[in-house]
């Protein structure tokens, strides 16, 4: 236990017991396993007084203030107590008291696990979640190697709003797992869910990085909720018969909700990857935010504890320099592993860690990866890193931030600029040899590490650049033009080396730009999956070129040569293997608008080369006009391109085409 050193309570205002207080005591509200109550821990280092209250009337409206007692100082800023009698679901908050000429009055509690659902967020209060009263049901779950990912990235308030609903929530995400699955991708990953102020958001102005964004969740007492414990078991029994439905108690709360969604995906064979924004706070904090914690007086960032002066995206720049910030980081990421059963993650823009923290930021990420790597070495973490810097990969041990992989955009570029090239007409000049430059990302060692996209939520947010269904023909995003290019586009991505990325949409031609307002007419366009037979046929085309990447070995792998590029032409041709195994694969891309005949291309070997997909087969599914080469192609012509054979083949028009042995 903790030595005491304090003065006595004076009045009505007891001091807190260090009863279970040791020093392995996490911070924040936690309740014990025996069920003995709560310890609470706050680090307030100039606050005079911290209090917990803990009696919170919601019939009237109130705090009970003969249920309060002050926490007790120990050492190193930081104030501790333990309240007996205290379970799941009790609300509680901090009173805190400032410095002489600072501010007093309620602050939440920063590492809190959920907060109330209230029409006016400032007054929202902190819940004390049990994560061991859970039932989750993926024990055994393991999530796919790093190079085998394919994510998905959604936005849970627009991804899918079902009628009558005014924007999306966790559980809506549960109702498409069918869908999900049957795309065949191997995790998604949420655009930041962690709770923040505005009404509306892309979630990187997250304000309470513990809790889940309580729009996001079903409340309480909507009248709804029983129907969704109804599709949440049909869905569980859908997939896994033999496991034992949820309950109520377990769909109750943002914070249930939000594991309930991380384990239907896991029983649904779907990793969750969580994009978590430690550059930065804010936008509007809210005087019981984080803000001036322990409630010095309002004026320098610099005083506000976890913050420095330095602004970012409308918020404040973490503090990196100070050790107890780092940790506080660190704790978060590892409560999303440990607690919330996640499977890695997407670290929103490191590159405003690296540049305003300096080395401190950068020592930062070599300890946040090492703990999380330590603490789940199968979870992935992947840096935003503008621009791409081979540094953010390389092992902490050798000087390096310890990432496994980065975005990348190179590929984007180059192959968004062709596209747009190719939109021009024939008889423009394409530059393929920039697309052929990017297949593999020069950027990053080991070609996989490279996340690799050509739509995601920061591009084609509205009033930036266009999707590309749009981008590929600007007059008509339904026309021939349109649809083949971005087959074209897409599957390069999901042939290239590296990691594939695709968006919300995306994988059905969605051509309208994105927004987080779930009332904006720029949703996604479900409803043309039944009316529009190119959307359907596009969808068909991503799923079975999904299929195709996870049945080759060969385009998950590491090997891969550029063998043939011609810009005149609109041609490029690569090589795909398993290094020191082989089972050899071929990638034809044409973004000619006209089909090629008996093209000569080098072949990695002679013999039989099947054709294992052709683009132009979806078009108008089954296409009665394909161009392609039947079952496959018989490499006996003279070594080119390098290779040691060659043959003669047809490639269609705005088409790709793949063989294998």
């Amino acid at each position: 236990m903790h030595e005491l050193t304090t003065t006595p309570a004076t009045g009505q205002d007891d001091f807190l017991t260090l009863d279970h207080i040791t020093d392995a005591t996490p911070m924040g509200g936690k309740l014990l396993p025996s069920g003995a109550g709560a310890t609470f821990q706050v680090w307030a280092p100039a606050a005079r007084e911290v209090r917990v209250l803990w009696d919170y009337r919601k019939s009237a409206g109130t705090w009970l203030h003969h249920r309060q007692a002050r926490l007790v100082a120990t050492a190193n800023g930081r104030r501790a107590g333990f309240v007996p009698g205290l379970k799941a679901g009790d609300r509680y908050m901090l009173h805190v008291t400032g410095p002489v000429g600072g501010t007093e009055g309620l602050k939440r509690d920063p590492y809190a696990r959920d907060l109330t659902e209230t029409p006016t967020w400032p007054e929202c209060q902190c819940l004390l979640v049990d994560p061991a009263a859970f039932p989750w049901h993926d024990q055994g779950w393991r999530p796919p190697a790093f190079h085998e990912l394919i994510i998905y990235q959604l936005h849970i308030g627009t991804w899918y709003i079902p009628p009558g609903r005014r924007h999306g929530t966790f559980l809506d995400v549960v109702a498409k797992l069918p869908y999900l699955k049957a795309l065949g991708i191997a995790a998604i990953q949420p655009l930041p869910i962690s709770e923040f102020p505005t009404q509306f958001s892309l979630g990187y102005n997250n304000v309470d990085p513990f809790s889940p964004e309580t729009d996001y969740g079903v409340h309480d007492d909507d009248s709804a909720l029983n129907d969704y414990l109804t599709m949440v078991n049909a869905r569980l029994h859908d997939a896994a018969p033999g496991l034992a439905p949820y309950q109520r108690k377990d769909i109750t709360g943002t914070a249930g909700q939000f594991r309930m969604l991380v384990d239907m995906c896991h029983v649904y064979g779907i990793a969750v990857l969580m994009d978590v924004v430690y550059n930065h706070a804010g936008g509007d904090f809210g005087d019981r935010s984080i803000y001036f914690l322990d409630r010095k007086p309002y004026g320098n960032h610099n005083d506000s504890l976890y913050f420095t002066d330095r602004g970012w995206a409308g918020g404040l720049v973490y503090a990196y320099w100070n050790n107890d910030v780092k940790q506080y980081l660190i704790d978060n990421a590892v409560m999303f592993l440990t607690e919330c059963h996640c499977d890695g993650f997407r670290y929103d823009e490191v590159s405003v860690i690296r540049n305003e923290g300096g080395e401190h930021g950068w020592r930062f990420c070599q300890w946040l990866t090492d703990t999380c790597r330590y603490v789940k070495p199968e979870a992935i973490q992947i840096a935003e890193h503008w621009p791409v810097d081979g540094a953010v990969v390389e092992p902490a041990a050798t000087g390096g931030a310890g990432f496994d992989a980065a975005s990348g955009d190179g590929l984007r570029t180059a192959l968004r600029g062709a596209v747009a090239q190719a939109a021009s007409g024939r008889d423009a000049v394409v530059d393929m040899d920039a697309v052929a430059a990017q297949l593999r990302s020069p950027a990053v060692r080991d070609h996989w590490r490279a996340v690799q996209a050509i739509e995601d939520h920061d591009l084609v947010y509205q009033g930036r650049k266009p999707r590309i269904a749009r981008l590929a023909d600007g007059a008509d995003a339904r026309s021939w033009y349109a649809r083949s290019r971005s087959r074209v586009a897409l599957g390069l991505v999901l042939t290239a080396a590296g990691i594939p990325h695709l968006f919300m949409g995306q994988e059905f031609l969605e051509d309208k730009p994105w927004h987080d307002d779930p009332e904006s007419a720029d949703r996604i366009g479900w409803s043309g999956l039944d009316t529009d037979r190119h959307m359907r046929d596009f969808l068909r085309y991503t799923r079975e070129l999904i299929a195709l990447r996870r049945s080759l070995p060969a385009l998950t792998a590491s090997g891969i040569h550029i063998f043939h590029v011609h810009n005149a032409h609109r041609i490029l041709a690569f090589h795909r293997w398993v290094p020191d195994v082989g089972q050899d694969v071929v990638i034809v891309a044409s973004l000619a608008e006209t089909t090629w005949h008996d093209y000569t291309l080098g072949f990695p070997g002679a013999g039989n080369w099947r054709e294992v997909f052709n683009a132009d087969v979806y078009d108008h599914w089954v296409n009665p006009w394909v161009a392609g080469n039947g079952s496959g192609v018989h490499a006996d012509g003279a070594p080119l391109h390098g290779l040691p054979a060659s043959a003669r083949i047809t490639i269609p028009a705005n088409g790709i085409v793949v063989f294998a042995r």
